[in-house]
């Protein structure tokens, strides 16, 4: 796949997470937008469609691909391990996590984090082979 090289330079993957992660999202331009990405993934918050009750906390929707949620995760742990101090992602994992966020949440939060900068890396690389 032409986006290896970008994907294996993300901080948290290596051979096989960065492998998983490819062949569970395909190609990134199909995809109209990051957040269309992070839907397919299940990692968003699901829409709330009661009238007029307001809630605060709602969990994920898990409408996507568990495969790759648990992939995401595992990188999530590679980050947590690993505790890169000028990593962004291990950042707003911190910056969560002194919040008071429960593991889970802070865990799919960064998650949500890194498949945005996912796709944004992917992307723009993808697009710049194109012009080539």
């Amino acid at each position: 796949m032409p986006e290896y090289p970008v994907v294996m330079q993300l901080y948290g993957v290596g051979p096989s997470l960065g492998l998983q992660l490819m062949a569970e999202i395909g190609d990134v331009r199909r995809f109209h937008s990051k957040s269309a990405l992070v839907a397919f993934a299940g990692i968003d918050a699901p829409p709330y469609q009661s009238g007029t009750i307001d809630v605060r906390s709602r969990s994920i929707s898990k409408r996507g691909s568990a495969k790759l949620r648990r992939t995401l995760f595992l990188v999530m742990s590679v980050i947590l391990q690993n505790s890169p101090l000028d990593e962004p992602i291990y950042q707003y994992m911190d910056k969560k996590r002194a919040e008071g966020k429960p593991y889970k949440v802070y865990m799919m939060a960064s998650a949500n984090k890194f498949l945005r900068r996912y796709y944004a890396t992917v992307k723009a690389y993808l697009d710049e082979l194109d012009c080539i």
